[in-house]
This record gives C-alpha cells, sequence and structure tokens, in this order.
C-alpha cells in the first residue's frame, strides 16, 4: 500500500506521519465503463455523459496535481452533478478536505464514497486517518480491516501501531510496527524512537491484524 501525496494514486510515508493520507485516486481502466457505440462507429448520444464524467474525473485530477484545488473541488462537483454515486468524486474531495484541515468534510466525503463501496480501501484508510485521536477505538477497527484484506499494507501497519501505543497496548503496538517495517524497511525510521528497536524483531501476524 505504498501510495503518493501529491498525486492521486496512492499512500506516501512522509515526516510528519499524522498527515499521510491516500492521495489522489485515478479511474481505473477496469472501472471505465463500456461506451456504446453507432454503426458508424462513433459514440451514442446515451454514452456521452458516461464520457463527459470520466473527462471531469481526469480534469479535476490534474487540477489537483497542479494545486489548484479550487478548480479540482468544482471539477469534482460536477462529476457528481452527472453521476452522484461516483466514488472517486466523493473521495477526491475527501482528499482536498483532508488536506485543507476541514475534517468534518473530510471524513464526509469519505462517508459517501464508503456507503457506495463500503471495501474502498483508500477511503477507509484516511477515514482511519481522520478518526487516529478522535476515536482511536474505530480507527483500530478499520486499520486491522485493511491490513486482513491486505497484508502488505505497511503504511496502515505503521499507523495501527501509532494507534495501538496510544491505548496503551503496547505489545501489540510493538507488533503492528514490526510488520510494517518487516513489510516496508523505509518506514524504520518513522517508528516512533521507543518502538524502534523492536522491529528487528520478527513479527507475530495474528496479533497485530487480526485480534479484535
Amino acid at each position: 500500500m505504498r501510495k503518493r501525496m501529491v498525486l492521486w494514486t496512492g499512500v506516501a510515508a512522509t515526516v510528519v506521519v499524522a498527515n499521510v493520507v491516500s492521495g489522489w485516486i485515478h479511474l481505473p481502466e477496469g472501472d471505465s465503463p463500456t461506451t456504446p457505440a453507432t454503426a458508424s462507429g462513433s459514440a451514442s448520444p446515451a454514452a456521452k455523459p458516461v464520457r463527459k464524467t470520466q473527462d471531469l474525473l481526469q480534469t479535476g485530477i490534474r487540477q489537483g496535481e497542479n494545486k489548484d484545488f479550487s478548480g479540482a473541488t468544482r471539477s469534482f462537483r460536477k462529476v457528481l452533478g452527472l453521476e452522484p454515486a461516483n466514488k472517486f468524486a466523493w473521495y477526491n474531495l475527501g482528499v482536498i478536505a483532508q488536506r485543507d484541515n476541514r475534517t468534518a468534510d473530510a471524513r464526509a466525503a469519505y462517508d459517501h464514497a464508503l456507503k457506495i463501496d463500503p471495501g474502498f480501501q483508500s477511503a477507509l484508510y484516511n477515514k482511519a486517518i481522520l478518526l487516529g485521536t478522535t476515536d482511536t477505538d474505530q480507527a483500530i477497527v478499520i486499520l486491522r480491516d485493511i491490513v486482513d484484506a491486505d497484508p502488505k499494507a505497511a503504511t496502515a501497519y505503521l499507523h495501527l501501531g501509532q494507534a495501538l501505543a496510544r491505548k496503551g497496548r503496547q505489545d501489540e503496538a510493538e507488533d503492528a510496527f514490526r510488520l510494517a517495517v518487516h513489510t516496508d524497511p523505509s518506514l524504520q525510521q518513522l517508528v516512533p524512537e521507543r518502538f524502534r528497536a523492536s522491529t528487528s524483531a520478527a513479527p507475530t501476524a495474528p496479533q497485530a491484524g487480526t485480534k479484535r
């Protein structure tokens, strides 16, 4: 689950761990609706709204990459005007709101995306980050769901360790940090110093990933 924050394609490990979020999400080719064609080979009138939605989504992503967040917000709102159940538009609005520290707006946007697709990992991850200090128990549940679904989700293990440490569950936190570093050694520098020495030990996956 290595991703970048500047582009909407994944999660990055930065120095400020609390601000690590999943980045901009592009519309995957496999999720693009098939565009119906007429006998002449051109797109049918019914396909035009689909194409417009896709074009607006990609426009918003480019605007976000260029730090035109107001323009990106307008583009994603237009997407939702055409397709209210577009999880990518809701998610990307959440990323913008989270970047601007508009926590309530970000959570609402992620919740919209998750109502459409409850298994949308990037939205789950970012929601867990938002909940990390206000509802740590719920953040732990979400992060464990993520690592259960993707055992190589190193950054999720990192945040799981932080959440467990805040709850005073030191042994579980140590194991989560070990799993994070075992999966991605570059994350060791982001492990709290008091846990860093323990990350060289072999992790025990069931303790950090499945215990509820």
